[in-house]
């Protein structure tokens, strides 16, 4: 059982605040989104899914402002990346570097669909944060 006892003198208090079940649910909503857009071969899907979301509840719930302009600059940042692959498709190396995007994206996705639904912030490894 857990007790409200302060932290000792000096220590910096630390209070975890969990986003009630609703917003998580939203914000794990976001990053599926782009799951699925990617999984459906929707063309932009991956962009316009969690657009549409966050655009709809950005004002209301903070953590999904939060989340949604973090699957949006993730999924921007993925697009700029295949794109560039695609470009260059007569070259073995990009070809090869897209096919390992496409699993690390699918994999951090998924990462990040599990840490918003336990009410956590999840964050991007190396993205463009475009979308402020």
């Amino acid at each position: 059982m857990e007790t409200d006892t302060p932290p000792p003198d000096g220590a910096p208090e630390t209070s975890v605040v969990v986003p009630p079940k609703e917003e998580r649910t939203m914000a794990m909503l976001c990053h599926l989104l782009a799951l699925a857009g990617f999984m459906f071969q929707v063309p932009g899907g991956t962009i316009i899914g969690p657009l549409i979301l966050w655009a709809i509840k950005k004002d209301s719930m903070p953590f999904v402002n939060d989340q949604g302009k973090e699957a949006i600059n993730f999924n921007i940042t993925i697009s700029i990346i295949a794109l560039l692959c695609f470009l260059t498709w007569w070259l073995i190396l990009p070809m090869l570097l897209l096919i390992g995007v496409a699993i690390a994206a699918v994999v951090l996705i998924i990462i990040a669909a599990i840490q918003t639904s336990e009410g956590k912030a999840y964050r991007y490894p190396y993205i463009l944060r475009l979308v402020k």
